[in-house]
């Protein structure tokens, strides 16, 4: 990009800089710690000039946005031309209290539903069943049946809103009911916009929400990714995603890293299927984090598209331009949220949003101030999406494309966390990939070596957290309202699972899981059987019951 004798002149004027101007100021007035580091502990220079990204490629290395590698965005306008899509998570209780917050968002905003399920359904299991005692409606919404489903989905036009569902080892499930629930509003498959989660590979990796060993798990996965080519051309089958490896301890390059490696693999699970790249690349997307340090999280998006654009088209030959693009969610990072002085969470939520913007994010969930003590508060939940508003109408980020592009400390920032995720990329390889490196607990390792590094320097006070090991407050904290779900919610669950046990045709509940039975033991796609026992009224656990049966039940080997 510069000339060697700019970059020798260069070279020398920083010496000479560094000996005069920098030591002066330094014997003054010293720097306010020995070391500067990123959230991910990685060490960040003083200064950062073209001498750091002396082989840089403008064209190469950067180019245009809606250009390969797309380092600058996926869209030639990025955010001129469209904002991201505000889409708050939300479940509780049962499904007509998150009904009611659905239409409650979607008034003030909100442009698509994410929604959050209970533990229970997460773990495949009927709220009425002894595993799920005490857990109903905690961390999301309770859906143990089709009916569930409807409810939670009345009076909300499926054919006009993109819904995202975060569930993992029961998702072929509750994306039959989904589309199911669609059917009855009289929407066929075709017509669905959104993205299932579907990511197993990060269950066993960070989450630790997984039923099934790995390899049936796989299956299901693709399962989902043939039938959704085949069926539901708008629709995102799976959302590959760093989100919970970053909230269980990783650093931005090894959320990165593990993320792509993942999608990698569900890539080559689809075309051992018979699926061509072409065919199902454009729909898989990506969800992840974004942590407080602001740079780095921008770089990782960056680093992000570069990467998968080269790997889509080089290494997977990949013909058409939008399967080389990494579209992505983005979500703040919930692990940074303090329930000491839980107001200032507004502020760091703001940053990460800002971060996500400016990355170039498609869509963006901003999470809520109470978060730390509670599921969140409606006016949590307000204030929340008015911060993505803010930021989208009022910072000015959103009027030039890439603004950070060309700055020499992102740049190299970029390009530090790519060689970091191909350097992981080499040693997954190594183990023999990403099911075996899974089974030997290498990423689990890495992330449980990474968290710990990270509360040693908070303890240390290497890295301050606001409120928790300084600017620490002793009086009385200040209250805050925290949600109250209904008191009956649980007793109506309850109801309505023994009522539509009584009501269904038993004959043709027992006849779709026989016929389940049978296409999980032989090598059939389960999607239409799925469906089958979804239109049956088959309860969430009845159908996973079965599929447990066939497949096992996976445990884990615990890492020293």
């Amino acid at each position: 990009m510069f000339g060697q004798d700019f970059m020798d002149l260069l070279a020398d004027e920083s010496e000479r800089w560094e000996a005069t101007t920098l030591n002066k100021t330094l014997a003054a007035m010293p720097e306010r710690r020995e070391r500067f580091i990123t959230e991910s502990s990685r060490p960040i220079n003083r200064l950062y000039t073209p001498l750091d990204i002396a082989d840089f490629d403008y064209l190469r290395d950067l180019g245009f946005p809606g250009e390969y590698p797309f380092t600058r965005g996926v869209h030639a306008s990025g955010h001129r031309g469209r904002l991201w899509t505000m889409r708050m998570f939300a479940g509780f209780g049962s499904a007509e209290e998150t009904n009611e917050r659905f239409k409650y968002l979607l008034s003030q905003g909100n442009m698509g539903l994410s929604i959050a399920f209970d533990l229970p359904t997460l773990m495949g299991y009927d709220t009425d069943s002894p595993e799920s005692l005490g857990e109903f409606g905690k961390c999301g919404v309770a859906v143990s049946s089709l009916k569930d489903m409807e409810i939670l989905l009345d009076g909300i036009p499926l054919d006009q809103v993109s819904t995202s569902m975060t569930i993992n080892s029961p998702a072929a499930v509750i994306w039959a009911y989904y589309i199911v629930a669609a059917e009855k509003q009289g929407v066929s498959m075709d017509k669905l916009r959104g993205t299932l989660q579907n990511d197993i590979l990060k269950e066993f990796t960070a989450q630790k929400e997984f039923i099934f060993p790995p390899e049936p798990s796989m299956r299901l996965v693709t399962d989902t990714i043939e039938f959704a080519t085949h069926h539901l051309p708008q629709w995102n089958s799976v959302s590959v995603s760093g989100y919970h490896i970053r909230e269980a301890g990783s650093t931005a390059a090894q959320e990165l890293a593990f993320t792509l490696a993942d999608g990698l693999e569900y890539a080559r699970w689809a075309i051992k299927r018979g699926l061509d790249i072409d065919e199902f690349a454009p729909r898989l997307s990506f969800f992840f984090n974004v942590h407080n340090d602001f740079f780095e999280e921008v770089a990782k998006m960056r680093a992000a598209r570069r990467i998968w654009a080269r790997e889509m088209r080089e290494t997977f030959g990949a013909k058409h331009p939008r399967s080389w693009l990494c579209r992505f969610h983005c979500q703040t990072a919930g692990v940074s949220l303090t329930a000491q002085q839980p107001e200032i969470n507004i502020v760091r939520v703001a940053i990460q949003a800002l971060a996500a913007s400016m990355g170039g994010a498609q869509s963006l969930h901003t999470n809520s101030m109470d978060e730390a003590l509670a599921l969140p508060s409606e006016h949590a939940v307000k204030i929340a999406l008015r911060t993505q508003q803010i930021v989208a109408h009022e910072s000015g980020v959103t009027n030039t494309i890439d603004p950070l592009g060309g700055s020499y400390f992102i740049e190299k920032l970029t390009n530090d966390i790519e060689q970091e995720a191909y350097n992981y990329f080499r040693r997954i390889e190594d183990l023999g990939g990403v099911l075996p490196a899974i089974e030997a607990g290498f990423f689990q390792q890495e992330i449980a070596d990474s968290a710990f590094r990270h509360s040693q320097e908070v303890e240390k006070m290497d890295r301050v957290i606001v409120g928790i090991n300084d600017y620490v407050e002793t009086g009385e904290a200040l209250e805050i309202p925290i949600l109250d779900m209904d008191p009956q919610g649980y007793d109506r669950q309850l109801q309505r699972l023994r009522t539509l046990r009584t009501e269904r045709d038993g004959e043709r509940a027992t006849q779709a899981l026989n016929a389940l039975r049978q296409a999980c033991e032989g090598t059939e796609n389960t999607m239409p059987y799925l469906l089958e026992c979804a239109r049956a009224y088959c309860t969430l656990q009845e159908t996973m019951d079965v599929m447990r049966e066939v497949f096992g039940i996976y445990e884990e080997q615990h890492i020293i």
